[in-house]
């Protein structure tokens, strides 16, 4: 009956770490305990003001490092450093060892059960009702987020003779037998004329669950897990394959298609040379064998024209010799001054014939030139003597007129 257990060693192995470092054995074990418990007491003593919440003590081969946690940590340090230098070389005289001392701010001090205690004893000192001072303590650690909050003082309360206990909550919930719930637990000493007050705060916080852990399954659905997984892996595996083949195949099969677009112009063009030679063969025999026809059929035309045309010529030449000497004899017999009359008339005329004969040519030539050069000089041969033969039996019709 009446066995009770500190709520942080309690949850030490579940979800605490201890506050003090190091590992020692037989008589060092001893020693360093009972340095701890220095170092603590004379931190609490000297800084009360400073509103100390926890110290974690790390030990080395050497070394001592103390870290202190403090609602106020700037009355812990001082002005430049010098209260916590201060508070260091006491240390360092305590342990007979080298200290390192850090200092840390208390993230929430209203929810911190060291601080709350602390907080109501300090009230009891002043002679603050201690049943108000309790409740204004849960009452702001609930306000800022605190599940369940539970307080408890004994001693001579209020200098009476007969020391009693009085409890106040829990408020909310407060699980002491549950391992994973997260009670800080606090506890300090309000110190009066009439004796020394007892103060016990417990904190609920709420729950820190540890990694959850798997849970067994039975050997079935491991098994229909483990064949699922082969199966997608295979189907994976497989859809990979086939889109590394389609991959492949896809240049393999446009490479032929290449292939046979070059086959096919190379063979065409093997078809089409021969054919053009051929055609181009056959366009140059034909082309010098019409030319030589042409120019064949050009060369008799004008022989024939001018074989013809050479008598005619002749026998229109003398004809107009023998017109002339007969159309001059008459004139001759009627005087020279009527011939030379006759002769200023016709002179005119005979002008005016031959720039029409002249007129005449051209437009004769033209026609000529389009046909060819071997047609024109044939044609020329043929309109040269029959030009002046129309214009001498004209003559000889004025001069008997």
């Amino acid at each position: 009956m009446g066995q009770k257990v500190h709520p942080y060693g309690f949850r030490l192995v579940s979800i605490r770490k201890p506050r003090s470092r190091w590992f020692a054995e037989g008589a060092q074990y001893r020693e360093h305990l009972i340095e701890d418990i220095k170092i603590r007491n004379y931190i609490h003593d000297r800084q009360r003001n400073a509103g100390v919440s926890d110290i974690i003590i790390d030990r080395t081969a050497d070394t001592i490092t103390v870290t202190i946690e403090a609602a106020r940590p700037g009355i812990m340090i001082g002005r430049g450093g010098r209260d916590v230098d201060r508070l260091r070389q006491q240390i360092q005289k305590i342990v007979d060892a080298k200290v390192r001392l850090n200092v840390e701010e208390t993230s929430q001090p209203d929810t911190c059960a060291q601080l709350v205690a602390e907080s109501i004893a300090w009230q009891i000192e002043r002679r603050v009702s201690p049943r108000r001072a309790m409740g204004q303590a849960l009452e702001r650690a609930l306000e800022h987020g605190a599940q369940g909050v539970r307080c408890e003082i004994a001693g001579r309360i209020g200098g009476a003779e007969i020391a009693r206990r009085e409890k106040m909550g829990p408020e909310g919930r407060v699980p002491l037998q549950s391992l994973r719930a997260d009670i800080d637990f606090g506890v300090t000493e309000a110190r009066t004329a009439y004796g020394n007050i007892g103060v016990k705060v417990w904190v609920y916080k709420g729950d820190i669950l540890p990694p959850k852990e798997e849970e067994e399954r039975d050997v079935w659905e491991e098994l229909e897990e483990e064949a699922a997984r082969i199966d997608h892996g295979e189907q994976v595996e497989k859809e990979e394959g086939a889109a590394a083949t389609t991959e492949a195949a896809e240049p393999i099969a446009e490479e032929p298609v290449e292939a046979a677009d070059e086959q096919e112009p190379a063979g065409d063009e093997a078809e089409t040379e021969p054919e053009a030679k051929s055609e181009v063969a056959e366009v140059e025999a034909a082309e010098p064998a019409a030319e030589e026809s042409v120019e064949a059929v050009d060369q008799d035309e004008p022989a024939g024209d001018e074989a013809e045309t050479e008598p005619e010529a002749k026998s229109e030449v003398a004809e107009v010799e023998a017109a002339e000497p007969i159309a001059e004899e008459p004139v001759e017999a009627v005087g020279e001054d009527e011939s030379a009359g006759d002769e200023d008339e016709t002179e005119p005329e005979a002008e005016s014939e031959v720039t029409e004969v002249e007129a005449a040519e051209p437009t004769a030539e033209e026609p000529v030139e389009a046909v060819g050069e071997d047609e024109s000089a044939g044609d020329d041969d043929e309109t040269q003597p029959a030009v002046p033969v129309e214009a001498v039996e004209e003559e000889a019709e004025d001069v008997d007129a």
